[in-house]
């Protein structure tokens, strides 16, 4: 695996696992999704997170799907402000592996939510 690779597959990681960790271990319920638009990274992040305490079974899952779509896309929008942006060689092909995957994993996710929720979508 090449150094881009593994230092993207890092920060994935350890930022899936403060979103989590901080999401179990203190953060404010939060009822409905917030429009993440107007707010600060970290507010943002606390907001994700907050949407999923004291969830459950599908109320968790689909919480944590729609949250995690949300993340994505902003690191998808970022990731494109690099490519019209850095003139850095390392920066814009980590920048363009962030974008493959993670409309990848939005496209798989989105699936996911169709799937599994496709009733509770019916019923709203």
């Amino acid at each position: 695996m090449g150094e881009n690779k593994t230092l993207y597959l890092s920060l994935v990681s350890l930022g899936i696992g403060l979103t989590l960790g901080y999401g179990l271990w203190g953060a404010k319920t939060a009822q409905a999704p917030m429009d993440h638009s107007q707010m600060t990274m970290e507010e943002s992040m606390e907001s994700m997170t907050a949407s999923l305490s004291g969830k459950t079974d599908d109320a968790f899952d689909q919480a944590f799907l729609r949250e995690m779509i949300v993340h994505h896309k902003g690191a998808v929008a970022m990731a494109e402000q690099v490519l019209a942006t850095s003139k850095r060689p390392e920066l814009r092909k980590l920048a363009e592996e962030i974008i493959a995957a993670q409309t990848k994993e939005i496209d798989m996710m989105r699936d996911w939510e169709k799937s599994w929720f496709a009733m509770d979508k019916m019923q709203h």
